[in-house]
């Protein structure tokens, strides 16, 4: 190799090198903004008293709300999820659980355990003008009047929140996942901020923070606080820490900077008129719940509206985790073309003045930082490496960089655990707290790479065009689970 273009590749590799550790810092200078944004937050959030939250329960005030559970393949862990939302605390409610065609024995175990009858008189429709898949029988429990069960055809998990929304009676819906188990309070607190809303304002969708239910004991489809528990695999108390971070500090930051683009699929509450008006959930999309989210940002600056979508700390639901890198991959290779497709949908929005700081600031932070994050660490990566080996770079640069990246995985999550225990405290045993702790700071080493891994496949399946699908992932069951 001649000595013009040893110098070339040095030449690029100094330069691409400023501009990896740039980009490393401005992201882990936005997270510990994140991290001191939610500080501020949970500090305030402290100080609301349990009373406020049972004069939201019982205000006449208080909107009733339509409980919308899409379930495929979910016949181990919906009866208990059914359950514990029959038990939850709030004033009027219906739960509408929506069989999208499974293979399983989903809809037998809930017409047994539930005393269900099926109706025969025409059902009423709510207007969403998206086509769903044929429903072939609707379902009411002689038990709970206020619980009905839609069968239908398969057609993925949008159809089927769209098949609930249309069924649904009441203003406002909330979305869960076929396997949550909710804190008894979790509906009370998610609407509070609805009632809190300023003069000429809307909260036209609200999300919450979600748990890992692996470790802990579910008893009839209940958790109680007493009964939260650790897993002791450590994949899965990998997780916990990566959901605290998630919701803790990265979307209270987000939201409290109104740049939240997503409500987890999983505990999500909307007002049904805005949501039909944005023309429900996207089917053929891997990431349903974001690509609304995005649409109803967009809905917001096209009608100059007021509206805004919030997020609560404080209401928790719990779900299955993966216990094994096959499953946990098949997830998170989901998740990541979930973020791409709904990026690409929405991308006239991209640095789009007139979206304001959704298309300014939300959307380049979640396509720059989040989807192609895994090819800039990487090249990051690469480049450090390949600049030590052709002495281009000096020792100071790659310690200085090294640094960079612990402190941009294991020692804020290791703040965001100290964070949880501050605040929260849903982990009340020592022995746990500890055991997040240390394993938080091991994050950088081994779990790290391993989600960068997978993201970076989810970004290339992605590209290539990868059909999408319910996901399934193998249940162990969330009644009495503890591991």
């Amino acid at each position: 190799m001649s000595d013009s273009w040893l110098e070339w590749i040095a030449w690029t590799i100094e330069r691409a090198s400023v501009v990896v550790f740039w980009y490393v810092l401005a992201v882990l200078a936005f997270y510990l903004l994140q991290l001191v944004i939610a500080m501020r937050k949970l500090l305030r959030e402290h100080k609301v008293v349990a009373l406020q939250y049972d004069e939201v329960q019982f205000s006449a005030f208080t909107p009733p709300l339509s409980i919308l559970v899409p379930a495929y393949n979910e016949e181990l862990n919906v009866v208990d999820s059914v359950r514990s939302l029959l038990g939850i605390n709030y004033s009027v409610f219906e739960i509408i659980v929506v069989n999208d065609g499974s293979k399983d024995r989903t809809v037998d175990v809930l017409v047994e355990q539930f005393d269900m009858f099926e109706l025969k008189n025409k059902v009423q429709w709510s207007g969403l003008k998206t086509k769903t898949k044929p429903v072939r029988r609707v379902f009411s429990s002689r038990k709970h009047p206020n619980l009905v069960l839609i069968d239908k055809e398969n057609g993925g998990k949008a159809d089927a929140l769209n098949a609930g929304i249309n069924f649904s009676q009441y203003p406002y819906f909330v979305s869960l996942d076929g396997d949550t188990v909710l804190d008894p309070n979790a509906f009370v607190r998610v609407m509070k901020p609805i009632l809190e809303a300023r003069p000429g304002e809307e909260i036209i969708a609200s999300g919450g923070s979600i748990g890992i239910v692996n470790g802990s004991e579910v008893v009839g489809g209940h958790l109680g606080e007493s009964d939260i528990r650790l897993s002791r695999n450590p994949l899965v108390v990998m997780q916990v820490i990566e959901y605290l971070r998630a919701f803790l500090m990265g979307r209270i930051g987000l939201s409290e900077m109104k740049l939240l683009l997503i409500i987890s699929g999983a505990f999500g509450v909307f007002r049904k008129d805005w949501v039909i008006e944005a023309g429900g959930y996207e089917t053929g999309t891997i990431g349903e719940d974001m690509e609304l989210v995005v649409r109803l940002h967009r809905l917001i600056r096209e009608k100059k509206s007021k509206a805004r979508i919030a997020y609560i700390p404080d209401p928790v639901c719990w779900t299955e985790a993966p216990e094994t890198l096959q499953v946990l991959k098949r997830q998170r290779t989901r998740w990541h073309r979930g973020l791409f497709e709904s990026l690409w949908r929405h991308r006239g929005m991209l640095f789009n003045p007139k979206y304001g700081r959704i298309g300014m600031a939300a959307m380049p932070y979640f396509l720059i930082v989040e989807l192609l994050g895994p090819l800039l660490e990487i090249a990051g990566y690469a480049t450090v490496l390949l600049g030590y080996f052709l002495d281009v770079l000096n020792v100071s640069f790659v310690m200085a960089y090294a640094l960079l990246m612990v402190l941009y995985g294991s020692l804020l999550s290791a703040g965001t655990v100290l964070l949880e225990e501050w605040s929260l405290r849903k982990y009340n045993r020592v022995s746990d707290v500890t055991k997040l702790f240390l394993y938080a700071l091991t994050e950088s080493f081994w779990y790290r790479p391993t989600m960068l891994w997978y993201r970076l496949i989810g970004l290339f399946e992605a590209l290539r065009g990868k059909k999408h699908g319910w996901g399934d992932m193998a249940r162990r069951g969330i009644s009495v689970h503890r591991k």
